[in-house]
């Protein structure tokens, strides 16, 4: 193909090609999404919003009873928070590794122009640092570099003394004194994750089980559909538990295609996690989603979705599996890139957000209209989601223009019960809190 057919190709992919959305938004949210017929267009649906800094002056909006405000910025593509026991916050600085297999050819020329054009282009800071509070107004005043030369750093779990990172090919390990503002050790390798040359999604999450004897981590698929042969799968597009003592994995749920921001619910002790499900098979499929994750699970990726709905796309086919693949707990809307989780206990905002989870949603490509942009609370009750989708941070994204102004991330609970969300393209840290005591 000429560079000016590639041109072409890129422009029109820029300004907006494909599908548009047949359904609302809220038909693709919930307990019992609506499923329409797959619609695979000749070119895929591309809708990328440009991104552009904050006017002086302005945020996004906070849920009705809370406010929002700067917590620190200035920051390097701010991907993902870790709050120590003293109210210390780690920020995970990062964005991919070099991927010198990824993105060949034509679609994955066009993807990188997208990917920049969404703010997601910059180099990897590889770093994580520390930000403090010292004086107690809900801005951090102290900022120093904690931990740096890491490989893409993602996921962060405390245990004791012992700091876990998720690097993007590896699990590491480094003593932490309480209180310090930097660790310079050499790090200790924990065990190996899914990475390569390849590594479509290279963002590896963290959390430890509630005894911390158990670290889980999240491995996304390294394709779409699988479409670089189900070799290169190998591990992937499942949750690990990890022996941290030994290092020692194994596989404890399969078949999510990108895993991402892991949470306990304290009810059941059950962990969940939210998953980003496939593209290009139209704007209204499929919906990301929440889901409890059960030891030993199958979730269908890439041969089915939402349990037995199964991708045609797929050869050969696997019926064996989505025979058994389970259905998720709750749809959180197609295409809405939720990424961050975060359980609501000790929350000081208002009652409404007492009991449930709150989800960073980086937002959508190839939807048209976009989704996600935001960040949304989900209620619980009994331990499952109960009710529908709450906004807790939104305005990201100016939908006469197109413009975004930020991108939400991950999301965690401060030491004083506010909302602290990770912005990547703002390049900010925000803090949502009750407006009144």
């Amino acid at each position: 193909m000429s560079r000016l057919a590639l041109a072409l190709l890129a422009a029109t992919a820029l300004a907006g090609c494909g599908e548009t959305a047949k359904l609302p938004l809220s038909a693709g949210t919930g307990p019992q999404p609506e499923l329409p017929v797959p619609n695979k267009t000749l070119i895929p649906t591309v809708k990328v919003a440009k991104v552009e800094p904050w006017p002086a002056g302005q945020g996004p909006q906070a849920a009705p009873g809370t406010k929002v405000n700067v917590f620190a910025t200035g920051l390097d593509h701010p991907r993902w928070l870790h709050v120590l026991p003293n109210g210390d916050v780690l920020v995970a600085e990062s964005n991919a590794p070099p991927r010198p297999d990824d993105g060949k050819g034509i679609k994955g020329w066009v993807m990188k122009l997208l990917m920049k054009r969404a703010g997601a282009g910059v180099p990897s800071a590889n770093r994580i640092t520390l930000l403090r509070d010292t004086n107690g107004d809900g801005v951090a005043d102290l900022r120093s570099p904690f931990l740096q030369n890491l490989d893409s750093p993602f996921g962060m779990a405390l245990i004791g003394d012992q700091l876990y990172v998720a690097n993007t090919d590896a699990i590491v390990r480094f003593t932490y004194v309480a209180g310090s503002t930097r660790i310079e050790s050499a790090p200790a390798r924990v065990t190996d994750l899914p990475g390569g040359t390849l590594n479509h999604h290279w963002t590896k999450s963290l959390i430890a089980s509630r005894d911390g004897r158990k670290l889980y981590a999240t491995v996304g698929s390294n394709s779409n559909v699988a479409e670089n042969g189900i070799e290169a799968e190998e591990g992937r597009a499942a949750i690990w538990e990890v022996d941290p003592a030994t290092g020692t994995k194994r596989l404890y749920a399969t078949g999510l295609r990108n895993p991402n921001g892991m949470a306990w619910e304290p009810g059941t002790d059950m962990l969940w996690t939210v998953v980003n499900e496939r593209d290009e098979i139209g704007s209204d499929l499929v919906p990301d989603y929440l889901t409890s994750v059960r030891d030993g699970g199958f979730y269908g990726w890439p041969y089915s979705y939402y349990g037995g709905h199964v991708d045609e796309r797929v050869k050969p086919q696997r019926p064996d599996l989505v025979a058994k693949a389970l259905v998720p707990d709750y749809a959180l809307g197609p295409h809405t890139a939720s990424l961050g989780l975060a359980w609501s206990a000790g929350t000081t905002l208002p009652a409404a957000f007492a009991q449930g989870m709150f989800i960073g949603q980086h937002g959508s490509w190839n939807r048209k209209p976009p989704s996600g942009y935001k960040v949304i609370f989900v209620p619980f009750q009994n331990g499952k989601p109960s009710g529908v989708p709450v906004d807790v941070l939104s305005g990201f994204l100016n939908e006469e223009s197109g413009i975004a102004h930020g991108r939400p991330v991950g999301v965690a609970l401060d030491t004083k019960g506010s909302l602290l969300v990770a912005d990547d393209v703002g390049n900010v840290v925000w803090r949502v809190s009750a407006s009144a005591p």
